[in-house]
This record gives structure tokens, sequence and C-alpha cells, in this order.
């Protein structure tokens, strides 16, 4: 059975895309118990491994560039190449490419390969892909999966010009209506301006479903720290922070039935407190 697919596109760089991607990712592993893949696709700018304080990743997506191109890379295979550790529970994650230069080389028959093995391989693929929409990765990713999220922030600079050049009018070349994508609001605890509110920010880039995360400045720490891994870990309610993202996607593919019946005690009290809205 195939697995499914959630890409994460930023309406800028630099925002929080990968951390609001990975979260999700690890959310939802550590919830389920499910195998979850997580596809760092940003083929300019990978930094996944810097913040799992991994220096010189075994295997990165430009280390399987040639099964790609061969076209052997199986599920199997993708599995044995992802890093994994105890830190991370079920997650699966294969770092991006390092070999910047080749960016442009990526075909979008390499991306539909490794998009189709990671179905293959994982229950659910969480791909993190670049603001820019100019490569194969981005393309062929927010194209094939099944849900789409447009992270952004009430900056008018992070959502305004961008949204329209790339997920506007790009996207709708390749069939995607701004109306397709879930927007998500990253709201920075420490701001001390006000910023645009989801309203209007939903009116500029057409969005129709959302949601608002509010992370902690703390965790930027654990970025720079290499620690984000033990962050997530360490206390529930890190994690928890990504639920308004995670609990929407459990929610689609039915999987907040099997966390009901779970042995863990924990977890059946929680998914009672969400059914009852609290």
């Amino acid at each position: 059975m195939s697995g499914r697919l959630a890409a994460f596109a930023g309406s800028t760089p630099n925002i929080g895309t990968s951390l609001t991607a990975f979260g999700t990712a690890y959310r939802i592993a550590a919830q389920t118990g499910r195998k979850v893949g997580y596809l760092c696709l940003n083929l300019k700018s990978a930094k996944t491994h810097l913040y799992l304080g991994v220096d010189k990743p075994d295997v990165t997506l430009d280390g399987v560039r040639p099964e790609l191109r061969a076209g052997t890379l199986t599920g199997d295979k993708l599995r044995q190449y992802s890093f994994r550790s105890p830190k991370l529970g079920g997650l699966h994650v294969l770092f991006g490419n390092m070999a910047r230069e080749q960016a442009e080389y990526y075909e979008p028959e390499d991306m539909q390969q490794l998009l189709a093995a990671s179905r293959e391989a994982f229950d659910l693929t969480i791909a993190d892909v670049s603001a820019y929409w100019d490569n194969a990765a981005t393309v062929c990713a927010m194209r094939e999966a099944d849900d789409r999220f447009l992270v952004t922030t009430d900056s008018l600079s992070h959502f305004q010009e961008d949204i329209h050049r790339w997920t506007g009018q790009v996207g709708s070349q390749f069939g995607m209506l701004p109306e397709q994508f879930q927007l998500v609001l990253l709201h920075n605890n420490n701001r001390s301006t006000g910023g645009f509110r989801m309203k209007e920010i939903r009116k500029e880039a057409g969005c129709t479903d959302y949601t608002e995360l509010r992370l902690t400045e703390s965790v930027h720490l654990q970025l720079d720290s290499g620690r984000l891994d033990e962050w997530l870990a360490s206390e529930e309610r890190n994690a928890a922070a990504f639920d308004a993202v995670a609990n929407p996607l459990l929610a689609k593919m039915n999987w907040s039935q099997r966390l009901q019946k779970t042995d863990r005690p924990w977890l059946r009290r929680l998914m009672v407190h969400r059914r009852r809205g609290g």
C-alpha cells in the first residue's frame, strides 16, 4: 500500500519551514509508532544534518543520485540509507543535497523515483522543499503531494510578493491552485511589533485552509547547537507545539483511531482531551 506524501514549502527562505516540517514529522512518528520519512529536498541549502548535530552524514541525497538516475532506488534501500537515532523514534531522515553546484542537474524523473520509493518505504513522507520553485524537487514534491503546506509569517515581506510569484504563478502552471494549499502562520513569541492578521494573510495568499503555530525562542537555540532531536524528545510540550499541523494530518489518515486504542495511558488521555476540544 502506498504511503501518504505531505510537502512543506515556505513563502520565502529562512523563516522556519524546515523546523515546521521536521517537528511535524517527529510528532506524528512519536505519537503513532508508524514509519515516517523526512526528506530534505532543499537542493541548495540543506541544513537538517546540522540541526541534528551530524557534521558529516554517511548518506545524503546526492549520494543516492546515481541510483535515482538508474531507477534502481527501492523503498527498502531508502530505509537503509536513512538516518535514525534513538531520540527520533520511528522517524527516518534522508539528509539533503551537499553538492550545491549540482542542484540544477536533478531531473523530474529523479525526484519522481525518490518520491515513489519513499511512498513504498514509509507510511507517511514529509518532504521539505525550498521556497523557490525553480528546481525539480520543489515542483515534483508539491505537484505529487497529497497534502500541501505553505509556511509564512505575519511580516508583509514574507507572504506578499513571493507567494504570488512562486506558489501563484509557477504552481498554477502545474495545476495547483492557491486554495489547494494549507497555510501555516508562524508566530514569533518575542516579536515586539504587531504583524498582519491571519484573515489579511489568507486573503493575500488565496488559501482557504489554515492553521497557526507559535514556537518559543528556545527551539532556535537548539538548531544552532545541533540538538533539535534532544529538544523534541526531552519534554512532551516541545513536540506538542506542532500539534496544530500534525493533528489535521492524523485525522486525514485516520490514524487517530489507532491512538485511541493504544495501550499507552497518556496517549489515550491526550486523545480524549482533543475530542472534547480542550
